[in-house]
This record gives C-alpha cells, sequence and structure tokens, in this order.
C-alpha cells in the first residue's frame, strides 16, 4: 500500500501536467497567416483565387484576374481584369484589397481563419469583405456592427 500513494501522486502530477499544456482558444491575431494575405491553395502565391479586387468597386462584382495582368504586393501575387484595375491597385492597394487579408470575415470575428469563396463579398463603408460562403456571410451580417469590431479586434491581436 505504502507504493500506491507516491504513483497515484506521479499520476495526478502527470495529469494536471498535461492539462495546462493545453493551449486556450487562440485569436485570429495568434494564428499562422493572420496578419498576412490569404493566397490561393490552388494558384500558389495568388490572393483572393485570382479575382480582380479593383471589380468589386469599379463592376460592383466579383471579375476573374487575367494571369498576364498582375503586381506583386504584400507578399502576394494580385491579378487584375485590365491594366487600368492595376493601375488603381498600385496607388491605393490598401483601399482595394480586401478586409483581413482576404480571409472570411465570418471566421475572423470568431477567432479564426478560412478561405474565401470570392463570390461571397460585401463592400461596406468603402471596405471590400469576403467571406467563406454566401450563408457565413448572412451569419457575420446579422450584427454588423459587432462582427465588424470583433473581426478587427482579432485580427488586430487587440
Amino acid at each position: 500500500m505504502p507504493r500506491v500513494l507516491p504513483v497515484l501522486a506521479l499520476l495526478l502530477a502527470l495529469l494536471l501536467a498535461g492539462a495546462l499544456a493545453v493551449p486556450g482558444p487562440a485569436r485570429a491575431g495568434d494564428m499562422p497567416g493572420a496578419g498576412s494575405v490569404n493566397t490561393s491553395q490552388v494558384l500558389e502565391g495568388v490572393a483572393i483565387e485570382g479575382y480582380d479586387p479593383v471589380a468589386y468597386f469599379t463592376d460592383g462584382k466579383p471579375e476573374m484576374g487575367d494571369p498576364a495582368i498582375t503586381l506583386e504586393w504584400n507578399g502576394a501575387i494580385w491579378r487584375f481584369a485590365t491594366p487600368d484595375h492595376r493601375d488603381l491597385f498600385a496607388a491605393q492597394p490598401e483601399h482595394y484589397a480586401p478586409q483581413y487579408g482576404g480571409f472570411c470575415a465570418l471566421a475572423v470575428s470568431k477567432g479564426y481563419t478560412a478561405t474565401v469563396d470570392p463570390r461571397a463579398f460585401r463592400i461596406i463603408d468603402g471596405k471590400l469583405y469576403l467571406a467563406y460562403s454566401l450563408r457565413a456571410l448572412e451569419q457575420w451580417e446579422k450584427n454588423l456592427p459587432d462582427s465588424t469590431e470583433a473581426g478587427r479586434r482579432n485580427w488586430q491581436g487587440d
């Protein structure tokens, strides 16, 4: 019986050490990729799956960019439908680039990052937001002021 007590104490100490080693919920600002540009998993290094970020503003809809009309910015390759769109982006990239590096707005507002469907978008207060899907976009929009503020805080790591 005297040997059981030290063994139990050792087991308890190991369990406690294991519990303390489990990290808490991560915020987007703490996660790999946060603060960077979401680049395509199919088109290596290409931002927003090759869609033209300026077209969302000028045409009011997503439009695929031309692989021959590109610009490198913020560690990613951006494609554009026209040279004029490329020039607009070059002059004001922060204006045209999607918020949260092009990651899903709903995911970032909840503290993680997720890829997007570039066709699921909204322009709010002159800023482009993308989402994983139209359904995710609708969920994000349900409480827009809180969603955008939570996303901003998480993205900046506040």
